[in-house]
């Protein structure tokens, strides 16, 4: 194999077979079950990598169920976001930065740790219907990670408040090591999803429990009161990023 063909051929692992086909990523009929609940705001601090700041002690806990994504097949994904601000030439930008995610598929496991910097991890989320109730669970093996429930439909929400949402800016911290384990890639990366359609959004009654968890530790973050859930049903497409912040620099 000559080298020009190396460089012109080179996308991802394995090189004679990527794990993932390169995007655009389309995600049609993207379902979210999304509670967002207070927090110690120490424990925030201390996992939101500067130049983000953390503005109130507030996280989100996603459950997306995703049965129709390009090249990256039917999956369902778990894990916690955080509500940022990010100071700029601009004056202040609202994001949000993804601390954890856990999912039950490789090729969006290695695309997103690869391309944008998701902090993916393989486990069991689920994301379905029983009866009148929405459920979302997360297990690590046959550890229970997380538990959260909703009642189905109870209220329509208008719109705007979820496009304003999903428009704003979302931000990533992407390492990838040297072959000596030292950091040969570290940075800020920020993504945006893009041509949005809403089929619609809810909310209802909610609750949330987080479990200790030694490789999933999202009760780190610990529920001290739940505040709201959002339940909705989106087409949309995820788009490639750009360095926000080069730590090596």
């Amino acid at each position: 194999m000559h080298i020009d063909a190396i460089r012109k051929n080179a996308f991802a692992m394995p090189f004679t077979n990527p794990a993932f086909p390169p995007g655009p990523y389309r995600f049609v009929r993207r379902e979210f079950f999304i509670i967002t609940y207070r927090t110690d705001m120490d424990a925030l601090r201390a996992v939101v990598p500067e130049p983000l700041e953390v503005v109130e002690p507030l996280v989100k806990y996603e459950f997306i169920r995703m049965p129709d994504s390009s090249g990256f097949g039917d999956y369902t994904e778990s894990g916690q976001v955080i509500p940022v601000q990010l100071r700029t030439a601009k004056g202040l930008e609202k994001g949000n930065y993804t601390h954890a995610m856990y999912l039950n598929d490789h090729p969006p496991i290695a695309g997103g740790r690869e391309l944008w910097g998701f902090p993916k991890k393989l486990a069991s989320p689920k994301l379905e219907y029983q009866t009148d109730l929405l459920l979302g669970v997360l297990y690590y093996g046959k550890s229970p990670v997380a538990n959260a429930t909703m009642g189905f439909k109870h209220r329509a929400l208008e719109p705007g408040p979820i496009l304003d949402s999903i428009a704003q800016p979302n931000f990533l911290l992407k390492i990838i090591p040297h072959v000596d384990g030292t950091p040969r890639i570290c940075e800020l990366v920020r993504y945006h999803m893009t041509d949005v359609t809403l089929h619609g959004a809810w909310t209802g009654p909610v609750a949330l429990d987080l479990h200790p968890h030694a490789l999933a530790p999202v009760a780190d973050l610990p529920v001290l009161k739940v505040e709201s859930a959002v339940h909705y049903i989106a087409d949309m497409t995820l788009a490639l990023g750009t360095v926000e912040y080069d730590y090596l620099a």
